[in-house]
């Protein structure tokens, strides 16, 4: 491109942004492009993300294994699944940063190098006496999350034009529920829960070899084929972006998101229903073997229900966002069917058939997982032009805050009253989440912004 012609693009998007934020329809057309090859770049993202996410309830999922070969308590191995929400709370503000500074691939290296490091430190951490060890490995895999979890938005809206924007991010959501996934289905398949410790530490031995072999491949794969952003935006409304962030600091633009009350509500909302399923997923081992016994594998199989109908919702979310733009409807109508889909698996754990189980947990799963792309969606409504990695990264630091109340909060009612008040009581806080949404203004920003 010339240099006239990017002198002029410039202006145009420095009056288009001026517009925007005063509520007058601009005219200038800017030059926009949308390139093949943000499909490889998405698919990169999945995966990277998957390598993460697939670590995170590895532990929990078989906790009663764990508890024995390390002779640790409960509360150290649902430790290794708060540990992510723990340390996302601080790092999400610098990674965030970074993101917004450097760029995407700066974020994926960083996150996916710390990511390969933990991995391979897990692997040698399989000795009964070694769990500080395993828990080091953990801790670092857990902060490269930061590197993560508010990525889906920003890749979205960098590479995808306005009409596949919202299923790039819910595909790129699917790459953390996809690595959820495998965390519940594969460690009760690969360790086995044995009298004889050293079969287990063989189990882990191989879980551990093949999580880290995954990480180092994904890796590469960054450093070859992974780009920040295309020569020209995808559309009008992420040119005038590219001149916000150049002229904006990260700081007024976090200042400008807590003052957002739109935003808040949804920030309260949000947050509510993702810890309510970070307890679940962290806890269902608990549960599952309170009804039924010695069923290890089938806790991580109910697990794996629950994320694939989840990763299934996401994607159809995401195309319902795409094809009628109904954000503030479809992110109410998601939460309160999420509300129903845990009144029906709180009383369904009562009945002893266990593919009821499976049949309400995969239910409760494809709303609740499946709001997880509108969330980020609607917030990226709400906060236009801001950057959508500080807003998606504040409504993930408050979603680990919830996750850690809900999952300490969850464990202390699973003891003290039984699983069916704990349950309950998850049942109020998404009663509360549903009436926050209702509050919520359809200030559709993004949406405005189209010409």
């Amino acid at each position: 491109m010339e240099q006239g012609q990017e002198t002029k693009m410039v202006k145009s998007s420095a009056i288009h942004l001026k517009a925007v934020e005063s509520g007058v329809q601009p005219s200038q057309v800017l030059e926009t492009k949308v390139y093949n090859r943000r499909w490889l770049i998405l698919m990169i993202f999945v995966l990277y993300s998957a390598s993460n996410a697939m670590q995170w309830i590895q532990y929990s999922i078989i906790a009663n294994i764990v508890m024995a070969y390390f002779n640790v308590s409960s509360f150290s191995v649902d430790m290794t699944s708060m540990i992510y929400m723990i340390t996302y709370i601080p790092f999400i503000f610098p990674a965030s940063y970074l993101l917004d500074k450097f760029g995407l691939k700066f974020a994926l290296l960083a996150g996916s190098i710390g990511t390969t490091i933990g991995s391979w430190i897990k692997v040698f951490s399989v000795s009964p006496d070694r769990f500080w060890v395993t828990f080091i490995g953990q801790t670092l895999v857990a902060v490269s999350q930061s590197f993560v979890l508010s990525v889906p938005a920003r890749l979205a809206a960098v590479w995808f034009g306005p009409d596949q924007v919202s299923s790039a991010c819910s595909i790129g959501v699917f790459g953390n529920q996809l690595g959820i996934a495998i965390g519940f289905l594969f460690p009760p398949m690969l360790v086995q829960n044995s009298e004889d410790i050293s079969v287990i530490g063989r189990g882990l031995q191989v879980m551990f070899y093949i999580v880290a072999s995954f990480t180092t491949i994904i890796l590469i794969l960054i450093l070859l084929f992974f780009k920040s952003e295309p020569p020209l935006p995808p559309s009008p409304a992420q040119a005038v972006q590219r001149e916000a962030e150049t002229t904006e600091s990260f700081f007024i633009s976090v200042k400008k998101l807590v003052t957002n009350v739109g935003y808040l509500l949804l920030l309260v909302s949000y947050g509510i229903n993702v810890g309510v399923f970070y307890a679940i997923s962290t806890l269902l081992n608990h549960i599952i073997l309170l009804h039924f016994p010695n069923r290890e594998q089938d806790a991580g199989r109910i697990g794996l229900s629950i994320i694939c109908a989840g990763m299934l919702g996401s994607v159809v979310c995401g195309i319902v966002l795409d094809k009628t733009h109904k954000f503030k409807e479809t992110t109410l109508g998601v939460y309160l069917f999420s509300f129903v889909g845990m009144i029906v698996f709180t009383f369904a754990l009562d009945v002893s058939y266990i593919y009821v189980t499976y049949v309400t947990a995969g239910t409760l799963g494809f709303f609740m997982t499946g709001y997880l792309p509108v969330g980020f969606e609607f917030a990226a409504e709400l906060t236009y032009p801001e950057p959508e990695g500080t807003s998606a990264g504040l409504l993930n630091a408050v979603c680990q805050i919830f996750g850690i109340t809900f999952t300490m909060f969850y464990g202390y009612t699973l003891k003290a009253w039984g699983d069916f008040w704990a349950n309950i009581s998850l049942c109020g806080a998404l009663a509360l989440g549903s009436f926050f949404t209702v509050m919520i203004p359809n200030d559709l920003r993004r949406q405005n912004a189209k010409f």
